[in-house]
């Protein structure tokens, strides 16, 4: 059996006990927030346990280390629609320890994509075309650093409403520890 045969089978029984019903909730978050943070696996149900969340409290997206690298990317665009469309009224950008964004090394993840049939033109054609992959791959310094950069991101959007408060925030990924890097209610 594969594993998306394993998932619809449990997903029937999923569906026919009402499971879902203890999940039942609408589009707007009720504690007015949107949180940007990593993918890690460390984070599924750490990070809403550690910060008291549960599901229809706020509006959750997550990438690779919590990033967000382009001002007008599908991120900061999921920001602004949590914002104006979904009552969001605070930001919180939550990194975390032990990240991987902080250690990535771009030439070693396009020798990676080389080793797994990407070939050549196709990079080449991306680099001529104004794709820097090195840069588009690069990681941060260090994960207090990444969350301070994207809470500057966003806090000086130039479609953030005045007054939404950009918090940055650093979770210990085992412990579940919440160490403020930034607070946006002082900024």
């Amino acid at each position: 059996m594969t594993q998306l045969d394993t998932i619809l089978e449990f997903n029937r029984k999923f569906v026919a006990d009402k499971e879902y019903e203890k999940y039942m909730t609408d589009k707007f978050p009720e504690k007015k927030m949107a949180i940007v943070t990593c993918m890690d696996t460390r984070l599924v149900e750490l990070l809403p346990k550690a910060m008291n969340l549960r599901n229809g409290d706020v509006k959750l997206i997550k990438n690779a280390g919590a990033l967000i690298s382009h001002p007008f990317g599908s991120v900061m665009r999921s920001l602004l629609v949590a914002i104006y469309e979904l009552r969001a009224q605070e930001v919180y950008i939550v990194g975390h320890t032990g990240c991987g964004m902080a250690a990535l090394n771009s030439d070693q993840m396009i020798g990676s994509m080389r080793e797994r049939g990407i070939s050549e033109d196709v990079l080449n054609t991306l680099e001529h075309s104004g794709i820097k992959l090195n840069e588009w791959l690069r990681g941060v310094d260090n994960e207090k650093q990444g969350v301070i950069q994207t809470v500057n991101l966003v806090k000086n959007h130039p479609l953030l409403p005045a007054g939404v408060p950009v918090h940055g925030m650093l979770i210990d990924s085992t412990t579940g520890e919440l160490e403020v890097v930034v607070n946006g209610y002082e900024e």
